[in-house]
C-alpha cells in the first residue's frame, strides 16, 4: 500500500493581500500532491505567513511561530515579518526557514527541502479557481504588488517593494476563472488600487479580439463586464478615480470605495507625508454623492500621529462630521520599526491617544447610526454569506466581509434562503453597524 501524501498545515495572518499569498502558496503545493492539514498535530509540517506592519501584528506573529514549534516542532516563516529575519531566529532558532513577503517560490523550495512531495499525477487535483482561504461565494482579487509612496507611518514599500502591477489580461482570466467557480463578489485589493497600471505606463495588453489598457477605470470597467459583485479596496482620493462613479451608476461596479484618508488635518497629512494630501477631499466627496447619493465610503485614521495636537484632532473630528463617512476604523499610532516617524518630535503620551481614540469612535458611531437608520424600509439586495439558528448573516453592497457589518436577516422564509447567492429583503431595522431585515 502507498504511503499517504505529505501534509502541510497553515496559518495566515494579516491582510487580504497576505491571504492571497497563502492562496498561491497553498495552490502550488496542492498541485504538486501535498494535502492541506486542518490541525497541527495532523501536519508533517506547518508554514506561517506573517504579518508585519505594526507591533501588535509582529507580537501576534511571533505567538503564532511559538505555538506553531509547541504543537507541531517542523515551522517554516513566510510573509512581511519575515523581511526581518533575525527577530524571528533571535525569539524561535528552531524555525527551519524564514522568508519574506511575496517569496512563494522560496516557501515552495523550503517545504520540499523538508518535506519532499509524492506527486501521483491521477489523484492529484487542483481545480481551476485554486486553493482558496475564503467561503466558496467571494475572493479576494489582487491586482499589484507594492507601493511608490513613501507614507512616514508605514514600512510596506520596504517589505514588498514598489509598484508591481499585474498584466490586465491575467487579472481578468483570473476574475472569469472565479466567477465559473463559483464566486458572486470579487474584493479588489492592493496597495494603492487607484495606482493600478502606472508602473505599466498603461500599456495594452490583447483581451479576446480586443486590446485593453492596464489602467484603473479600464480595468474596473471590465472586472464590471464579467459578472459578479466588484468591491474596490484601498483607493487613493486621485482626480482619475472620479472616473468610476459612473460605473457605479451604471450597476457595473458596486458604489462603495475604501479610501484610507487616515487624517482630516492638512498639517498632519503633510507630516505622514501622505499622496494627494493637497487635495480638498471633501470637495470630492461632496461630489461623488452628489452624482451618487447612495454611494458607501469607507476608511481608516490614525490618532497620535507624533505632533498632533488638540487643535488637529478637533479638525478631524469637524471634518468627520462634514464628511458623513459611512464605515471607519481607526487606529492608535504606535510606532512601527524602520518606520520614519519614529524620528519626528513631540510623540503623543498614551493616555491621549486612548482618550482621543474613544472620542473619534463615538462621533463615528453616531453618523454611522443616522446613515443606516436611513437605509430603514428600504428593499436590498443582499448576498448571504450563513444561516444558523433561525437567522441569515448577509451583506449588502454597503458591506465588506469582515471589516463592515452585516444585515441580519429573521422572518419567514430565511431557512430558504441559499448561502452563497443573493437574495432581496426589506430593512426593519439598524443599529450603529448592522441593519436588521426580513425576506422581500
Amino acid at each position: 500500500m502507498a504511503s499517504k501524501n505529505p501534509r502541510v498545515g497553515f496559518v495566515s495572518l494579516g491582510c487580504p493581500k497576505a491571504l492571497v499569498d497563502s492562496e498561491r502558496i497553498l495552490t502550488q503545493l496542492r498541485a504538486e500532491g501535498y494535502e492541506i492539514a486542518p490541525t497541527y498535530e495532523s501536519a508533517d509540517l506547518v508554514v506561517v505567513n506573517t504579518c508585519g506592519f505594526i507591533d501588535d501584528a509582529v507580537h501576534e506573529s511571533l505567538d503564532a511561530i511559538g505555538e506553531a514549534l509547541a504543537m507541531n516542532g517542523r515551522v517554516i516563516v513566510t510573509g512581511c515579518l519575515g523581511a526581518k529575519p533575525g527577530e524571528i531566529t533571535e525569539r524561535h532558532p528552531a524555525v527551519l526557514k524564514v522568508t519574506g513577503p511575496q517569496a512563494y517560490e522560496e516557501v515552495v523550495a523550503a517545504v520540499h527541502e523538508h518535506l519532499p512531495p509524492k506527486h501521483d499525477p491521477f489523484m492529484d487535483l487542483v481545480p481551476p479557481q485554486g486553493v482558496r482561504l475564503t467561503p466558496r461565494h467571494y475572493a479576494y482579487l489582487k491586482i499589484s504588488e507594492g507601493c511608490n509612496h513613501r507614507c512616514r507611518f508605514c514600512i510596506i514599500p520596504s517589505m514588498r517593494g514598489d509598484l508591481a502591477s499585474r498584466p490586465i489580461d491575467q487579472i481578468l482570466n483570473e476574475a472569469i476563472r472565479l466567477r465559473n467557480a463559483g464566486v458572486r463578489e470579487l474584493l479588489v485589493i492592493s496597495q494603492d488600487t487607484s495606482a493600478y497600471g502606472a508602473d505599466l505606463k498603461s500599456r495594452a495588453e490583447s483581451w479576446g479580439s480586443r486590446e485593453i489598457r492596464s489602467r484603473f477605470i479600464d480595468l474596473a470597467r471590465e472586472l464590471g463586464e464579467i459578472g459578479p459583485w466588484v468591491r474596490l479596496h484601498y483607493v487613493y482620493p486621485y482626480p482619475h478615480v472620479d472616473e468610476v462613479i459612473p460605473l457605479m451608476a451604471e450597476g457595473k461596479v458596486l458604489p462603495y470605495l475604501d479610501v484610507p484618508f487616515q487624517h482630516g488635518s492638512p498639517r498632519i497629512l503633510k507630516l505622514m507625508r501622505r499622496p494627494a494630501h493637497a487635495v480638498n477631499t471633501l470637495a470630492r466627496i461632496r461630489r461623488w454623492r452628489s452624482e451618487l447619493p447612495h454611494m458607501t465610503i469607507r476608511s481608516t485614521f490614525i490618532v497620535g500621529f507624533p505632533g498632533e495636537t488638540e487643535d488637529d484632532f478637533k479638525v478631524m473630528l469637524d471634518w468627520l462630521e462634514e464628511a458623513e463617512l459611512d464605515r471607519v476604523g481607526c487606529f492608535r499610532y504606535s510606532p512601527v520599526e524602520g518606520a520614519a516617524a519614529n524620528a519626528l518630535p513631540d510623540p503623543v503620551p498614551d493616555e491621549i491617544k486612548e482618550e482621543r481614540w474613544h472620542r473619534f469612535m463615538q462621533a463615528q458611531q453616531k453618523i454611522s447610526a443616522r446613515r443606516l437608520a436611513a437605509r430603514v424600509g428600504r428593499r436590498m439586495r443582499v448576498l448571504v454569506d450563513a444561516i444558523a439558528d433561525g437567522a441569515a448573516v448577509a451583506r449588502s453592497e454597503a458591506d465588506a466581509p469582515e471589516i463592515d457589518g452585516v444585515v441580519r436577516v429573521k422572518g419567514k422564509g430565511v431557512a430558504k434562503l441559499p448561502v452563497g447567492e443573493f437574495a432581496d429583503v426589506v430593512i426593519t431595522g439598524a443599529s450603529e453597524y448592522d441593519l436588521e431585515a426580513r425576506p422581500a
